[in-house]
């Protein structure tokens, strides 16, 4: 059985880490957790951290679900999120992992495991 799991990515291209808030991430990794190994991997240059402020919340959120829902996401791993978005999530289905940090890869993995 495998497991999406959407990263929100700091730092330069390559070693990126998970961190950051998940509403205004310049990246996501999206990872595909199987038997607690990484089998394929992709980075998308989402710039949500420009798009937060253009137009309302609820246009910026549906962009989000977009995103989610076309990258069969189950779950997010993220440094930080709001509420609103926390809320949003939990709607959807989409379990949160908040507070995490590090090596996408590995957070990835327990992400899945949680």
């Amino acid at each position: 059985m495998s497991t999406v799991v959407a990263l929100s990515l700091v730092g330069p291209a390559e070693p990126a880490e998970v961190g950051g808030g998940w509403g205004r991430a310049q990246r996501i990794g999206i990872a595909t957790v199987v038997d607690g190994a990484v089998t394929d991997w992709v980075e998308h240059d989402v710039r949500w951290d420009l798009a937060h402020d253009e137009g309302s919340e609820g246009s910026h959120h549906a962009r989000v679900v977009r995103f989610l829902m076309e990258n069969g996401v189950e779950v997010v791993a993220t440094g930080h999120m709001g509420p609103p978005m926390a809320r949003m999530l939990g709607t959807m289905g989409i379990r949160a992992v908040t507070g995490v940090s590090g090596d996408p890869r590995q957070v990835a993995v327990a992400a899945a495991q949680d």
